[in-house]
């Protein structure tokens, strides 16, 4: 199918590796033009080099850091000069879950609470406030905000408030925006094949003497398709709802994780 994104500029903001990385790389194979956003100068610079040289498309790399408001505005302003404008926001940059132990919810701490939600909620709306004025200029435009599975449960209470904070702030920006043109999704991945994800499930074979393909397996016994998926098959996700053939979808989250057994979600 294509997805009519030729000529299209999409800002990914995390876009320099995981889930980020592989749906940059998608767009631009599909024909739009890319920004990559981190928080690393080199390494936007250098992802977005290989990037342009490997899609033929226009790709630039930007350094900027979410939860700064005048970083923020400066990363839209040279969208602006450089590509004309933004089409399409995919959120992705947010400090990774799962990286220390989960404390129980009464024991949680505030600060981690507040830059989780700095960054994954006021991260999104700064970046979303910033590139909408392109994207009502042009009528048209996308913004599909990374959540996750943790908005579906319980477990780690940080996780869960910031995800579905995240869901909450694309449904009332959806509903802002209705008759614009502009459209708002949110996608709830879960544990995904990524670099860091591909080093963990490696480090933990070799500590536990089993094979990789044991590890994951462990690890998706509740996924409904047997394994993991990967930061490509999220991203092809993305990428539809990033395009203009996901027309009738609006205001809503999808799963990408595979499918949770036992669990219902309308």
């Amino acid at each position: 199918m294509d997805l009519g994104l030729e000529g299209r500029v999409a800002v990914v903001t995390g876009g320099t590796r995981g889930i980020g990385l592989a749906v940059a790389r998608l767009l631009a194979t599909e024909g739009a033009d890319v920004v990559l956003v981190s928080r690393n100068a080199d390494d936007a610079v250098r992802v977005a080099d290989d990037l342009a040289r490997t899609t033929g498309r226009r790709v630039l790399g930007l350094a900027a850091d979410t939860t700064d408001d005048a970083a923020v505005a400066a990363m839209a302003a040279s969208v602006e000069r450089a590509m004309g404008g933004a089409h399409i926001l995919v959120n992705c940059a947010a400090e990774p879950a799962g990286q220390k132990a989960v404390p129980a919810p009464s024991e949680a701490e505030w600060a981690s609470l507040m830059s989780h939600m700095d960054t994954k909620v006021m991260g999104y709306l700064r970046c979303a406030r910033a590139l909408l004025p392109s994207m009502r200029r042009a009528g048209w435009g996308r913004i599909v905000n990374v959540s996750g599975m943790g908005a579906r449960r319980t477990g780690d209470v940080v996780g869960t408030i910031r995800n579905v904070a995240v869901v909450a702030l694309g449904k009332n920006l959806a509903d802002e925006l209705a008759g614009t043109g502009i459209a708002v999704t949110t996608v709830h991945p879960g544990l995904t094949r990524t670099e860091k994800v591909d080093a963990m499930l490696e480090a933990r074979a070799r500590a536990e003497g089993r094979t990789v393909r044991d590890v994951e397996a462990s690890l998706a016994e509740n996924v409904l398709i047997g394994r993991l998926p990967t930061a490509e098959e999220v991203a092809q996700v993305i990428a539809f709802l990033a395009s203009p053939r996901s027309v009738a979808v609006n205001g809503v989250a999808v799963d990408v994780g595979g499918g949770v057994r036992g669990s219902i979600t309308y």
